[in-house]
């Protein structure tokens, strides 16, 4: 499937004291890019919330580290859909500075019902859009 990439300046407030990227910042950086990666298919979550009522969570993450960002790199972040089920996304999501891969994941996200919180398919507007 399509490979969607997002850029990530890395900043000050990303960093720990000496001045590389604090691990829970990579998930961050990764929440922003599905999220764009989203609205780039024509969806904005606020509006998926009220009309058809879902929402879109994090089950399971799995993280690899191999090197760390540092401040002030250009990273870029680079979101696959891997596969998709019923309820279900799987992304594979890489950082990269340039050429170099820095983390990769395997994230599973579930579509929910807005309110209850309990698994939905995937509405077939979103759907249709992740062929």
């Amino acid at each position: 499937m399509n490979k969607f990439v997002w850029p990530v300046r890395v900043y000050y407030e990303d960093t720990d004291g000496g001045g590389v990227v604090y691990h829970a910042n990579y998930l961050k950086f990764m929440e922003r890019a599905r999220t764009e990666w989203l609205r780039s298919l024509g969806f904005e979550q606020i509006a998926l919330r009220n009309d058809p009522g879902v929402l879109f969570v994090v089950r399971e993450v799995r993280l690899k580290y191999r090197k760390p960002a540092c401040f002030d790199d250009a990273l870029s972040v680079v979101t696959e859909l891997s596969s998709s089920g019923r309820s279900l996304l799987e992304f594979g999501q890489t950082i990269l500075r340039g050429e170099e891969i820095l983390t990769e994941a395997k994230v599973e996200v579930v579509c929910v019902d807005a309110e209850r919180f309990k698994p939905v398919a995937i509405p077939p507007v979103i759907r249709e859009k992740l062929v």
